[in-house]
């Protein structure tokens, strides 16, 4: 089985899958969590992978007048990024190191990301980019495995660290960060067989598998899909839950 690092930097390797299979993030929870970014924040989206995240990011701060950075380690993820969201600043870096000068943003957020970072190194690089009383919001969309058919799913291809992460204590942050605020919603997304099957192999555990373990996969699902009717361009509606914290960098004394 591949390493917890492996596994981190393993999706460029299936960036377009990333980009196919994986869901946007619920415009209403994006909004919540930058909810005091001010009226033209400056945003940097970290761990922007094909540019989920980014995009809703810039249509939502776009109209108030203001932009999006996406910070992304992955070349072919930053790649795919910069064709779906043409005119976005991007820099290759890490939530430990941003490669952005000293409070210089009002936000910085991370979507299906804070899972892979170190929260010390992590939260210290956040409070050093941040403006004082800047923003950072951790988001995640999560299936619903209250639902018997994508229970089944999860067993056939593993749950996932950010799985683990969520139904344990949840996310952590560190100095000179306070607790975290957090919300939740429901939502469903239509979604085809070959969509699902995107969805699936952009996951680190499918994409670092061994062969025998992704043949294995690959049957299971394709009877799980003709069992729910996901045939052809059929589409099934996947239930997600998406979590979303917040918290502020302290103002100066």
């Amino acid at each position: 089985m591949a390493t917890r690092d492996e596994m981190a930097t393993s999706f460029g390797a299936a960036a377009a899958a990333y980009e196919q299979g994986r869901p946007d993030y619920p415009l209403e929870a994006v909004a919540w969590m930058l909810e005091s970014a001010g009226p033209a924040p400056r945003v940097a989206d970290v761990g922007a992978g094909t540019g989920k995240l980014t995009r809703v990011v810039a249509g939502l701060v776009g109209r108030r007048g203001g932009e999006v950075i996406a910070i992304e380690p992955d070349a072919a993820m930053l790649d795919t990024l910069r064709a779906s969201a043409p005119g976005v600043e991007t820099l290759i870096g890490t939530a430990e190191r941003m490669n952005l000068p000293d409070e210089s943003v009002d936000a910085v957020v991370l979507g299906q990301a804070w899972h892979w970072v170190q929260p010390d190194g992590a939260s210290a690089e956040v409070g050093r980019v941040l403006k004082p009383g800047g923003t950072l919001g951790l988001i995640w969309n999560i299936r619903d495995e209250s639902v018997p058919w994508v229970a089944r799913l999860t067993a056939i291809m593993k749950g996932s660290h950010a799985e683990e992460l969520l139904a344990g204590d949840g996310p952590q942050v560190r100095a000179p960060f306070g607790p975290l605020e957090h919300r939740a919603w429901r939502w469903t997304r239509p979604m085809t067989r070959a969509a699902l099957r995107a969805m699936v192999l952009s996951r680190s555990y499918i994409i670092t598998a061994s062969d025998d373990e992704r043949a294995r996969i690959e049957r299971e699902i394709a009877a799980l899909f003709d069992d729910i009717g996901a045939v052809g361009e059929a589409s099934i509606d996947l239930p997600y839950l998406t979590y979303a914290f917040r918290t502020v960098r302290p103002p100066r004394a």
